[in-house]
């Protein structure tokens, strides 16, 4: 059996902040100048903090349309600020969860989820299913 060695290093040390993390992901990665933090996603840190458990990865949750948090910046922008909204701890995965911009956490919805054209007609007929 052929054995290879991997040359695989983590992005960030976990030992971090999670404001330093995240500031890594967003200007590594995304291209990002800035990352800016609401006071509630603040004290959600503070919090995750207090709790010990900040020394978990990120995962980021932002739009699926660009590196960017905001949908209308398609594809792969350069220079722009990701706005984090809330901080959560998914501590069943392992992770710190970075909510960005305006995001549903519901993955694989296309622009017109398939619900808005289903109705029941007056005659109790089911439309919009196919």
């Amino acid at each position: 059996m052929e054995q290879h060695s991997s040359h695989f290093q983590p992005l960030y040390p976990t030992d971090l902040t999670i404001q330093q993390k995240m500031t890594i992901i967003a200007q590594e990665i995304y291209g990002a100048k800035d990352v800016k933090f609401s006071s509630s996603a603040l004290k959600q840190i503070a919090e995750i903090e207090k709790l010990g458990l900040d020394k978990k990865p990120i995962c980021v949750a932002k739009t699926q349309y660009s590196f960017s948090d905001n949908p209308s910046l398609l594809g792969s922008p350069s220079g722009f600020t990701i706005h984090v909204q809330e901080v959560k701890i998914s501590n069943g995965a392992g992770f710190i969860v970075i909510l960005t911009g305006d995001i549903m956490t519901m993955p694989g919805l296309p622009k017109r989820p398939a619900y808005e054209g289903m109705d029941i007609t007056e005659n109790g007929e089911i439309i919009g299913l196919s």
